[in-house]
C-alpha cells in the first residue's frame, strides 16, 4: 500500500447549488466524495456529468459529487455564465467556482475532465482522467462502503445539494433552429428536452414536440422524449417521402438521431443504439441503428446525405436516411486542428454546420479550436482559427482574426459566412473573397445558431437569453459591420519541464476492481502521440498499442504541446456475460525543454493511490 494522501482543503470564489453555504472537507467527513474537475465548454466533461447521474442516484446516501469548475476560456470565468451552464446541463450537485484553477493545481489535474475520489476519512484514494469510468467508479464505491462500514467511519444521510428555483420562460437554453416551409420556426429547446414550434415572429408558441422531461421515448408529440437535443436538419422532399419523416434531430445526450414527421409530430429513432461510441468506425456503410454515436451536435444536408457534427469524438459522420446507413466522414478522433484529406484531418468538438448557397462547401464551427473550417472536394481546410489554446475577439485579416468557442455558422447567399461566436457574445462575418473577419453584432448572450428567414433577415438563437433575436436591418451591410481589436488570449496552464533527448511517457492505467484488460477485439490499449510544433518530437510520434513510449525531445525547440490520446479496453473478470468498458482521454500537455529536467512524463488515465 502506498502512502496515504490527505485531500487538500476546498477553496474557490463561490459555491453553487448549496443554498449559499460554503463546504469544507470536514462537512464531508464520513461520506465518499468525488471531485469532478470540469469546464462547461468540454464535451468530455459533459459526458462525465451524464455518467455520474446514475451513480449519484444509486449511492445518494453515501456519495457526494462536487463539480470543481476549472475554466479554459475567458467566458467560462464569468460567474453568471457558470450559473447558466449549471442549469443548462442539469448539474444536480454542488459546484465550486475555481476561476484561477487553484484546486486544479492542488489536486494535480492535467486534463479536462479529471475525477478525484476522497474516502470518508478525507484521503485521496483514486484519480481518473477522461471518460468511461462509471463502472469502475461504482466498484470502487462499493469497496469503500464495505471497508468504512466495517471501520465505523461511514455516515449515511442526505447530501449538501440545494436545488435552485425553477425559472419560467417559453424556451430554456435553445440550441439550434430551422425555418419550416410555412414560415414557422422549429427550435431545439435543449434544457427542456423538446422541440418548440414558434410563429414567424419567433415568440408565439405554436406547439411543443416532446414531453419536456429528459428521456428517449419514440411516439406521438405528447409522448416522445429527448435529452438535450441540438441540431435540426430538414430533408429534401423526395428524401423525406422515402424515409417517412421530414426532419432529423441530433438528440445529443441520448447519442441518437431522431426522425420527426412534422404533420403529426410523430418521433422515431433513425440512427444510434443509445450507447455512447467507445470504439472505431470506418468510412464504410453500417446499419444506422446498430452503430454507437457520441454527442451529435448539429446536422446539415450535404453531398446527398446528412452530415453529423459528432462533437463527442471530434469527427464528422454521415447518415443516409434512404439506405438507413451511417459511417465516418472526416476526422481521426484526435482533438486538435490539422487540415488535410478528410480521413486524416483533425477536428475539435465540431458544433455547427452550414452549406454554401452553391452546395460546394460545408462550413464547420469547430468550437474547441475556436475555428471556422470548411469541407470542399474531399479536403478539410481552416478559414479562421489557430489552435486549441488561442482565442479572443479580434477582427481583420483571417490569418490574424480570433474567435472564442463558436457553436453556430450560417452560409449567406453572397458567399460570406456568419458565425455564432458564442463565448464572445457576438455574430461575426467572414468574407472568403477579401479573407477578412468583421463583427456584425455583439452584446448577445451565448448565441448558438443563426437562421436565414424568407424575407432575407437573420435570426440569432440567443441561448443564454432563452430567446430568438432578429439582427437589425442593415447589420449585414458594410456600414453595419464593425472592426473589433480585442484581447488575444492563450490558455496558459503550468508547463511541464522536460529534458532534451530521450524521455519516457507513461500512461498510468489500473483496471477497476473486478476488471481486466480485454483483448477480445484486438490490443487492449492504444496510444497516439503528436506534437505542436511537430519539430518538438524527433522520435516517438504516431500510434501504438503500448501505454509507455520512448520520446526524443529536440533541444533546439524551447517549448510546445504534446498531444496525447490514450484508451484502454477492459471487461469484467471471472463472471458470466462479462460487460466490456472503454476508458479514453485526450491530453494537451504544455512542455518546456529545460536542461537537467525530468526524463519521465506520467499521465494518469486511471490510478489507485491506496
Amino acid at each position: 500500500m502506498s502512502a496515504r494522501v490527505r485531500a487538500p482543503e476546498l477553496r474557490g470564489r463561490a459555491w453553487l447549488n448549496t443554498g449559499g453555504r460554503a463546504l469544507r472537507l470536514a462537512d464531508l467527513r464520513g461520506r465518499i466524495t468525488v471531485l469532478d474537475f470540469w469546464t462547461f465548454c468540454c464535451i468530455n466533461c459533459l459526458h462525465v456529468l451524464d455518467e455520474l447521474r446514475p451513480l449519484e442516484q444509486k449511492y445518494s446516501d453515501v456519495l457526494v459529487v462536487i463539480g470543481v469548475h476549472s475554466p479554459k476560456f475567458e467566458h467560462e470565468k464569468d460567474p453568471d455564465a457558470l450559473v447558466a451552464a449549471v442549469e443548462r446541463y442539469g448539474v444536480h450537485h454542488p459546484v465550486l467556482d475555481d476561476p484561477e484553477l487553484d484546486m486544479w493545481q492542488q489536486y494535480a489535474a492535467r486534463a479536462w475532465p479529471t475525477l478525484a475520489v476522497i474516502d470518508p476519512e478525507g484521503y485521496v484514494v483514486a484519480t481518473m482522467a477522461g471518460e468511461g469510468h462509471a463502472e469502475g467508479l461504482a466498484r470502487l464505491v462499493d469497496d469503500l462502503i464495505a471497508t468504512h462500514e466495517a471501520k465505523g467511519t461511514l455516515h449515511r444521510g442526505d447530501g449538501p445539494y440545494v436545488p435552485p428555483a425553477e425559472p419560467e420562460t417559453t424556451l430554456r437554453f435553445p440550441g439550434k433552429a430551422v425555418v419550416l416551409d410555412d414560415g414557422n420556426l422549429l427550435v431545439s429547446d435543449s434544457a427542456r428536452h423538446s422541440l418548440v414550434e414558434l410563429a414567424p415572429d419567433g415568440e408565439t408558441l405554436v406547439r411543443r414536440i416532446g414531453v419536456g422531461e429528459r428521456g428517449r421515448a419514440d411516439g406521438p408529440a405528447g409522448v416522445a422524449s429527448f435529452a438535450e437535443p441540438q441540431g435540426l436538419c430538414l430533408l429534401p422532399a423526395h428524401v423525406a417521402e422515402v424515409a417517412g419523416y421530414d426532419l432529423v434531430v441530433a438528440d445529443t445526450v441520448n447519442h441518437l438521431l431522431r426522425g420527426v414527421h412534422l404533420t403529426t409530430g410523430e418521433v422515431v429513432t433513425v440512427a444510434g443504439t443509445g450507447r455512447q461510441w467507445r470504439s472505431t468506425v470506418d468510412d464504410h456503410a453500417h446499419d444506422a441503428l446498430a452503430v454507437d454515436l457520441s454527442s451529435p451536435w448539429d446536422l446539415a444536408w450535404y453531398d446527398g446525405k446528412v452530415v453529423i457534427a459528432m462533437a463527442g469524438i471530434h469527427q464528422l459522420w454521415w447518415f443516409d436516411p434512404v439506405k438507413r446507413t451511417a459511417g465516418m466522414y472526416a476526422g481521426t478522433t484526435v482533438e486538435a486542428l490539422r487540415d488535410g484529406p478528410l480521413p486524416e484531418a483533425w477536428l475539435a468538438q465540431p458544433s455547427g454546420l452550414s452549406v454554401s448557397a452553391d452546395s460546394a462547401r460545408l462550413w464547420v464551427a469547430d468550437s474547441e479550436t475556436s475555428a471556422l473550417r470548411y469541407v470542399e472536394n474531399g479536403v478539410l481546410r481552416t478559414a479562421v482559427g489557430q489552435g486549441l489554446f488561442d482565442f479572443g475577439h479580434v477582427d481583420g485579416p483571417a490569418a490574424e482574426a480570433l474567435l472564442q468557442h463558436p457553436l453556430g455558422v450560417c452560409a449567406l447567399p453572397d458567399g460570406s459566412v456568419l458565425i455564432a461566436d458564442t463565448y464572445n457574445g457576438a455574430v461575426r462575418r467572414y468574407d472568403p473573397t477579401s479573407d477578412v473577419v468583421g463583427t456584425v453584432a455583439d452584446g448577445l448572450a451565448e448565441p448558438s445558431d443563426l437562421v436565414l428567414t424568407p424575407d432575407g433577415g437573420v435570426l440569432v438563437v440567443e441561448s443564454a437569453a432563452h430567446r430568438l433575436t432578429r439582427l437589425a436591418p442593415g447589420a449585414l451591410t458594410a456600414a453595419g459591420a464593425s472592426t473589433v481589436d480585442g484581447t488575444r488570449h492563450r490558455t496558459e496552464r503550468k508547463p511541464t519541464d522536460l529534458a532534451a533527448g530521450e524521455v519516457t511517457l507513461d500512461v498510468v492505467f489500473t483496471p477497476a476492481p473486478g476488471q481486466k484488460l480485454d483483448e477480445t477485439y484486438g490490443p487492449a490499449t492504444r496510444l497516439v502521440i503528436s506534437a505542436s510544433p511537430p519539430e518538438l518530437l524527433l522520435a516517438g510520434a504516431g500510434t501504438g498499442t503500448e501505454l509507455s513510449r520512448r520520446l526524443v525531445i529536440d533541444g533546439t525547440v524551447a517549448e510546445g504541446v504534446l498531444q496525447v490520446t490514450a484508451q484502454a479496453a477492459t471487461c469484467d473478470a471471472d463472471v458470466e456475460h462479462a460487460a466490456c468498458h472503454l476508458t479514453r482521454q485526450d491530453w494537451g500537455v504544455p512542455v518546456r525543454v529545460v536542461d537537467g529536467a525530468t526524463t519521465r512524463l506520467p499521465l494518469v488515465l486511471r490510478g489507485l493511490d491506496a
